[in-house]
């Protein structure tokens, strides 16, 4: 994956949070991870991308940093049926804004939601997948992107 690439996913995260009542969102260094063992947290929304590219980029987070990212959006209701909709929002408009920089081929399923542990995530194990760390606040949550061109 190339930097420009990478970049565009880094911005999409940035973007999402810009929208928030404080605007803190600081991302790390992006980094490989095995895909042995995927990153995950409390809930996981996935996007799979087909087309030019095929994998999937996903976002992860703590239940507590949804809870008041909800807050902060203004949605009073936390709910765990509004935190679902809430990371899988999160990884579609990352997505979304990726497929308006990348093309058509660029192809983006409709979110899926995990919760839990890892062992519900299954990534391709002859790839690794890049981790972009994101803090909002005081929450480390994370985008993993694992694309084959």
């Amino acid at each position: 994956m190339t930097e420009d690439k990478l970049q565009i996913f880094i911005d999409g995260v940035v973007r999402y949070f810009a929208h928030t009542a404080d605007n803190d969102m600081r991302v790390g260094t992006p980094y490989l991870a095995s895909n042995a063992e995927p990153i995950s947290m409390d809930y996981t929304g996935i996007i799979g991308i087909s087309g030019n590219n095929k994998g999937c980029v996903y976002f992860t987070a703590p239940k507590i940093m949804l809870k008041h990212l909800m807050m902060s959006l203004g949605e009073p209701d936390t709910s765990e049926a509004n935190m679902i909709d809430l990371v899988g929002e999160v990884a579609n408009t990352i997505s979304g804004n990726a497929r308006r920089e990348l093309g058509k081929d660029f192809m983006i399923s409709v979110p899926v939601v995990v919760s839990g542990a890892p062992s519900n995530i299954h990534l391709p194990s002859e790839m690794r997948s890049y981790v972009v760390p994101a803090v909002w606040r005081s929450y480390s949550a994370a985008v993993v992107i694992c694309l084959q061109a």
